[in-house]
C-alpha cells in the first residue's frame, strides 16, 4: 500500500448516493414482487418495478465500487418482476 492510497477517501459523495440508489431499487423490487401485498401497499408490479431497473443501472453507472451492489439489484428486480406480474394475474389485482 502506498501513500498516495492511505490518503485517498473511502467513500465519494457520488459513490454513496449511488449506493442508495441501488438499495432503494431492492426495495422498490420487494415492494412489486408482492411485499406491498403484506404491507397493503398497492404494489403494481408494471409501475415500481421499472423504476427499480432505472436506478439499479444508474447506480452501476455513478460508482465502479458499487456496481456489485447494483448488479444484484438488477438481477433482483429481474426475479421481481416475475414474481410479482404471477402474483397480480393470480390474486386478480390491477397490474398498472
Amino acid at each position: 500500500m502506498s501513500a498516495l492510497e492511505a490518503q485517498r477517501p473511502r467513500s465519494t459523495a457520488t459513490g454513496t448516493i449511488a449506493g442508495l440508489f441501488a438499495m432503494m431499487s431492492i426495495v422498490l423490487s420487494a415492494i412489486g414482487a408482492g411485499l406491498g401485498f403484506i404491507l397493503e401497499v398497492e404494489a403494481h408490479p408494471v409501475r415500481t418495478i421499472p423504476v427499480a431497473v432505472v436506478l439499479a443501472i444508474v447506480a452501476g453507472r455513478m460508482s465502479e465500487r458499487h456496481q456489485a451492489l447494483s448488479r444484484f439489484a438488477l438481477f433482483f428486480a429481474m426475479a421481481a418482476w416475475v414474481v410479482g406480474m404471477t402474483l397480480a394475474v393470480l390474486t386478480e389485482h390491477p397490474l398498472v
